[in-house]
Order: structure tokens, then C-alpha cells, then sequence
């Protein structure tokens, strides 16, 4: 009988099945790495050239127009936001009340100086008045007699001082009656245009009630305010233009009226008031100017379009025109396609006349500035220069000068 053959203990088998399952999970990790790192590879790759592909992609030319900085010799002037104010202006209304008689006056007419506009009701105040008119006549009456008396020494002085005082006495009443009655008579006090009557016939009307405004608009007047800086610039007499919306296109002159003699501590400014003839009447209290203030002499600037200027949250810019580099790799180093290309330059600028605007710091005379198609210009984006394209720029023309 043979021997059986010794069996595997369970030890040996454990260990066996370990062996085979860590072979399998290092086949399966292989196998993702692999497979990942293809898929990453691939979108890398891909990355890659797509990102080669745009670096060496060429830039497709912006057409433009295009200005060269100018030298130009502008007037010394300040500019500010004034009202027009009536050399004379009114609210009437009634010093008494009573009840509207008469209307002697049409809406927006031009009156005269003491025209009678409105009439109350005074029949009871003209009463009064005449009867102590009369009492008047008669205490002058009585003083006339009782001077005779005195100069014939019939009277002592006492009763002739005490006639001449009840005559003055009711002469005054009278007087003073008689200006009650002149209440009931609203009439222009100056020479000027009216506006819309607020009353009717009939209408009672207590003390103050408005009852036509009255404007005197020839001349009239503009108010201002500047910088205490130009305190010991401007002076009286200095020229003076003025804008409106009304009129666009129309400049109003005059000259500074007055400086005030003190600065406001609360904005540091200072007011004017300047004068300007108006006999057409087209300028009207109320009326929002745009005031242009002429000082002596001349100044040079830089001056570009103002269509030139970009104006962004970190600046001022402009695109400066430069020639292109060729391309790398051109041929005898010829330049293929636009000759020009554009940088963004910071700038600083200054005041404007028109279409135009002074340039402080950032460019030189002979510098050329993109000044149409700016939205689609980036640094060295090659251009065609169409100065069809461009808009008119106009200088402001000169105001009066001082």
C-alpha cells in the first residue's frame, strides 16, 4: 500500500491567493496610469498647439483714421456754469386785501414804469378819505383864523399853536388815509415784461398774495462762481461770453460786473456777476449758461481731436501710431500688409476748445494718434490709416477778448 502524498497546509494556500490578487490590482493600476495618462497627454497636446496656433496666428489689420498732434496758440480763458438772474425781478402782489375790481393788463405784456395793473374794491376807503380831506380843510380853515386873531393879539400863542397843530394833524390823517386807498392800486414798479396774471375779477386777495411775477430782462444778468485760485486773476470789466441750450448755437457778450469781495468757506468759491445786453429778450431769468471768461494773453498747447481720447477707470490713452517690425522670417526683411501699428500711451490732458483738446503730458509734437475705431485697437495692432473715416474737428472760436 503506497503512501499518501502530504497535503497543502491552509497557510501555504492563503498566501498563494494573496500573491495572485496583488498581480491583478498592479495589471489593473498599470492599466488605468496608462490610460490616463493617454487622455491627459492627448489634452494637453491638444492644448499645446492649439495655444501655438494662436501665438503665431497673425493679427487681422483695424482700418483707422488718424491725426498728428498740432501746435496751436490758444486764448487764456476760464470756463464755468452760471444762472441768469433779472436786473430787476419781481413777485407783485397786494399790500391789502380786498376784492379784485379790475385787470388793466394782459399776460406777458411790457409795461411801464407806475402802470396800474390791478384794482381793488375802495369804494369804503375813498369815503374816509374825502371826509378827512374835509376835516383837513377845515382845520386849515380855523388856523388861517385864529392866525389872523393872533396877529391882532385877540388869541394868546398857545391857541394858535394848538390850531396849527389840529390842522397838520388832520392833513397827516388825510395823507395817511389816502395811502391806504393807493394799496388798492397795484402798479408796475419798473419798467419790464409781466408774466401770467394769478387772479380774476372778483377774487378776493388778502395781504400777499401773488399776483403776476414782473422780469426786467434788458439787460440782464449772469451769476457765477470760480476757484479761489483766480482770485487775484479776474477783475471787473473783463469779457465775458455765455451759452444756452435755448440757443445752441448763439454766443451772448458781456462783461464781469462784479467780483464778490469774499471766498464761500464751504465750497472755496468765489462769485461774479457779469452783464449782457439783451434787447431781443431771448435770454430769460432762470436760464442755465455755460459761461466762458476771457483773460489777457495767449498760451501754446498740444492739441488732438477729442475723438482721439480714450477714457477709462485707470486713465487716459491714447493709441500712438508707430511703424510695424517686420514679421520674423520674412523674406530680405520686406513688410508684408499694414506698414503701421498702434500703442497705448497714458496721457494727461487739459482743457478743450471745440472739437479739440489740450495734451499736458504724454506726447510730442509729430506724433500721430488713432482717432476713429478705437474700440477695436489693441497694443500693436496693425492699422490702415482711412482719414475718410474721421469726423470734422472744429476749434472753438475765440470770445471777445479783454
Amino acid at each position: 500500500m503506497n503512501p499518501r502524498a502530504p497535503s497543502p497546509s491552509n497557510h501555504d494556500t492563503a498566501a498563494s491567493s494573496g500573491r495572485r490578487t496583488a498581480v491583478r490590482m498592479v495589471i489593473m493600476l498599470v492599466l488605468l496610469a496608462i490610460v490616463f495618462g493617454a487622455v491627459f497627454g492627448a489634452k494637453w497636446f491638444g492644448n499645446f498647439m492649439m495655444a501655438q496656433y494662436l501665438e503665431n496666428m497673425p493679427t487681422p489689420p483695424a482700418t483707422i483714421s488718424a491725426s498728428e498732434v498740432q501746435s496751436m496758440r490758444w486764448d487764456n480763458r476760464l470756463e464755468a456754469i452760471g444762472t441768469l438772474v433779472a436786473v430787476n425781478g419781481a413777485d407783485l402782489t397786494s399790500e391789502a386785501g380786498g376784492i379784485v375790481e379790475a385787470i388793466h393788463f394782459e399776460s406777458g405784456d411790457r409795461v411801464e414804469k407806475g402802470k396800474l395793473l390791478v384794482s381793488l374794491d375802495s369804494e369804503e376807503q375813498i369815503g374816509d378819505l374825502k371826509r378827512l380831506r374835509a376835516q383837513a380843510d377845515l382845520a386849515e380853515l380855523n388856523r388861517k383864523r385864529r392866525e389872523q386873531l393872533y396877529k391882532l393879539e385877540a388869541i394868546s400863542k398857545s391857541d394858535y399853536d394848538a390850531a396849527v397843530a389840529e390842522a397838520d394833524a388832520a392833513k397827516a390823517a388825510a395823507e395817511a388815509q389816502a395811502g391806504r386807498v393807493a394799496q388798492k392800486q397795484i402798479r408796475a414798479p419798473f419798467a419790464g415784461q409781466l408774466g401770467i396774471r394769478q387772479v380774476n375779477v372778483g377774487q378776493y386777495v388778502s395781504p400777499g398774495t401773488p399776483i403776476v411775477t414782473l422780469q426786467s430782462l434788458d439787460p440782464i444778468d449772469v451769476d457765477f462762481s470760480l476757484p479761489e485760485q483766480y482770485t487775484g486773476t479776474v477783475q471787473a470789466g473783463f469779457k465775458v461770453s455765455v451759452r444756452v441750450d435755448a440757443y445752441p448755437q448763439q454766443r451772448f457778450t458781456g462783461e464781469v460786473l462784479a467780483v464778490e469781495p469774499r471766498v464761500d468757506p464751504a465750497t472755496r468759491n468765489f462769485g461774479l456777476r457779469a452783464r449782457l445786453p439783451n434787447p431781443d429778450g431771448l435770454l430769460r431769468a432762470g436760464q442755465f449758461g455755460r459761461v466762458v471768461l476771457s483773460l489777457p494773453g495767449e498760451r501754446e498747447v498740444l492739441a488732438i481731436p477729442r475723438t482721439a481720447v480714450e477714457y477709462s477707470s485707470y486713465g487716459t490713452s491714447v493709441f500712438v501710431l508707430q511703424p510695424r517690425k517686420p514679421p520674423e522670417g520674412s523674406e530680405g526683411g520686406e513688410q508684408q500688409g499694414p506698414k503701421d501699428e498702434v500703442v497705448q500711451r497714458f496721457v494727461r490732458i487739459g482743457d478743450s476748445r471745440g472739437d479739440f483738446v489740450a495734451v499736458i503730458e504724454g506726447l510730442q509734437p509729430g506724433d500721430r494718434v488713432a482717432t476713429s475705431g478705437l474700440m477695436k485697437l489693441r497694443n500693436q495692432t496693425p492699422v490702415h490709416i482711412d482719414n475718410g473715416l474721421a469726423p470734422d474737428a472744429k476749434l472753438d472760436p475765440q470770445p471777445p477778448q479783454t
